[in-house]
Formats: structure tokens, C-alpha cells, sequence
């Protein structure tokens, strides 16, 4: 196993905030799963495993990395803008499905979703390049970080 990956993450608690539970969970399993299994260089860094707290900070995006043992890394800020327009489209679609789950026909609830996975992955796409020559992670780790920084954003209020 890599020394290059996160073994543990921080949501900044004056980010992050109770969703309801459906977004809740979602934030449990995407960090559950960024942890079991990911791909996180910070550029320049000794190996790690490597700490990450996740923040909003004045409408910038804070990577904020450190070892496992707490010794710092570096911090990384990055604007927002690029990614609000995704992360809003993510948001309209995501409450499309929610709705839809109550009583829509499986068919259109199968067709949000499609639509919703395939948001997603253009957001993580999106992170993936916002993220290039800094911190260089797989496809699999960049939508976990991005179902994260969703989860920031939407209590952000940004």
C-alpha cells in the first residue's frame, strides 16, 4: 500500500454542519471510503500517510495537509469559483433525485441518477485539473473529495 494516500480527514467544523440524513450518509460512506482506498500526493512531499482537514475559508477551498504524526505538509488554497456552477448543478440534480426516489417511476429515477453520476464525475474532473501540479490523486479519490467539498459548500451557504 502506498505511503502517498490519507488516513484520516477532518471536515472544519465551522464548514460542515448537520445535513439531513440522506446527505449525512453520504458524507459517513465517502469518507469511509476515502480512507479505505485512495491516491493523495501533495507535490513535493516526503511520503505520507497523510492527514487532511477540509475547509471553507472566505469562499476559498483549504486543503490543509499534515502527516499522520501531525507534522504540517503544507496548505493549499484554492478559489471556489471554478467549481460553483458544478457544485449548483450538482445540488439541483441531487434534490431531482431525492424528490424522485419518493414516488417516481424506477425508470426516471434510474435516468436522474445517470444524470447525477454524471455531474459528479465532471465535478471531479474539474478537481482533478484545479488540483494539478499541487496535489495529484486518482479519479476514484477526486469524487470522494468532491462529494466532500459539496457537503462544505452546501453549509457554507457559498
Amino acid at each position: 500500500m502506498s505511503e502517498h494516500r490519507i488516513v484520516s480527514i477532518t471536515l472544519d467544523a465551522a464548514s460542515i454542519g448537520r445535513a439531513d440524513e440522506a446527505v449525512e450518509h453520504e458524507r459517513r460512506v465517502a469518507i469511509a471510503d476515502l480512507i479505505e482506498t485512495n491516491a493523495f500526493h501533495p507535490d513535493g512531499a516526503e511520503a505520507g500517510p497523510y492527514h487532511l482537514r477540509l475547509a471553507i475559508e472566505e469562499q476559498r477551498l483549504v486543503f490543509d495537509v499534515s502527516r499522520a504524526d501531525g507534522a504540517p505538509v503544507r496548505v493549499f488554497v484554492f478559489s471556489l469559483g471554478p467549481l460553483r456552477r458544478i457544485i449548483k448543478d450538482y445540488f439541483l440534480i441531487c434534490e431531482s433525485y431525492y424528490e424522485a426516489v419518493r414516488d417516481a417511476p424506477l425508470a426516471q429515477i434510474e435516468a436522474i441518477d445517470m444524470g447525477r453520476r454524471g455531474v459528479h464525475n465532471e465535478g471531479s474532473t474539474l478537481l482533478r485539473e484545479r488540483l494539478e501540479g499541487k496535489i495529484a490523486v486518482d479519479f476514484d479519490t477526486a469524487r470522494r473529495l468532491f462529494t466532500l467539498i459539496c457537503a462544505l459548500h452546501r453549509r457554507a451557504g457559498a
